[in-house]
């Protein structure tokens, strides 16, 4: 990695009108409607009255995978999703054009055999009204750019969970063809639908999309904590551990502390956990 040619990157803004189509699908990606009796459920799939589940926005304006461009000379084959967070300053609404601008936050370098880490931020407005919508942010282990030198950027220091038995446990199962249908809203990488690619990737079977499962771990914080209103979500953030692979359970434990709710998730049938470092902010009306 070319540090300086990193930081200084431009980045195109993107503009992207969500459909109602494009909310029912993402939400059925995540899982929503398998209780097709579920009114809770049938808010996010269901075209009259429909919600657009407040997650959705890692996916809005996807700036790409502009980290392959060969001047920033990145390693992206060893790439790895690490954290994700979004901030919701208003709900977002079916039949909306958002305008995606972007920047990199900074890169913490952790030594030459240990890789680096790469912050970057979307914001995401209203064209109509230019109001800042949501605010996402993601960072990416680059495990083979260690050594490229540091930013002046600190991250936020992590939020690890109470010492103690979680206060409430939401279990959401995912079907075996659910990287099949969350691949719709945008996400193409093949490890999730090729079993060869998946096997390359040192993966006995395609994966779970990470993002689906930031989904699934927000429709475990609107279910226990929000009432299932997507107006009530203020922020979420997390740390992916350990992949998920589609067809297992996925067990979200939830602590209340300092109100702010704190969060890890394991994949219940290999006792693995998959997301930690949880952290949500709700509204209480």
């Amino acid at each position: 990695m070319i540090l300086n040619k990193v930081m200084n990157i431009e980045l195109p803004s993107i503009e992207h009108t969500i459909s109602e189509k494009d909310c029912i699908l993402y939400a059925l990606g995540i899982g929503l409607g398998m209780d097709p009796m579920d009114p809770k459920q049938l808010q996010f799939v269901y075209e009259h009255d429909l919600k657009a589940f407040p997650s959705q926005s890692v996916v809005i304006a996807h700036p790409g995978a502009w980290v392959t461009r060969p001047e920033l000379e990145i390693n992206w084959i060893k790439l790895l999703h690490g954290e994700q967070a979004i901030t919701q300053h208003q709900p977002l609404l079916p039949g909306s054009t958002y305008v995606g601008t972007y920047k990199v936050l900074g890169v913490v370098d952790k030594g030459e055999d240990k890789g680096s880490i790469l912050y970057q931020e979307k914001a995401l407005t209203d064209k109509a009204t230019g109001d800042l919508v949501s605010t996402v942010t993601s960072s990416y282990f680059m495990r083979g750019d260690g050594g490229c030198g540091s930013s002046e950027y600190q991250p936020e220091p992590a939020r690890p969970v109470p010492e103690r038995a979680p206060d409430d446990v939401v279990s959401i199962p995912t079907a075996l063809n659910s990287a099949l249908v969350y691949r719709l809203s945008g996400d193409y990488n093949p490890i999730h639908v090729d079993p060869a690619k998946a096997a390359s990737a040192g993966f006995d079977r395609p994966i779970l999309h990470g993002l689906c499962s930031f989904g699934i771990a927000t429709r475990a914080i609107l279910h226990a904590c929000c009432d299932n209103d997507p107006a009530r979500l203020k922020s979420l953030g997390l740390r992916f551990s350990k992949p998920v692979y589609p067809g297992e359970t996925i067990a979200v434990n939830l602590w209340y502390e300092d109100g702010e709710v704190r969060f890890t998730a394991t994949a219940k049938e290999r006792d693995i956990r998959v997301l930690d470092q949880g952290f949500a902010t709700v509204s209480q009306t």
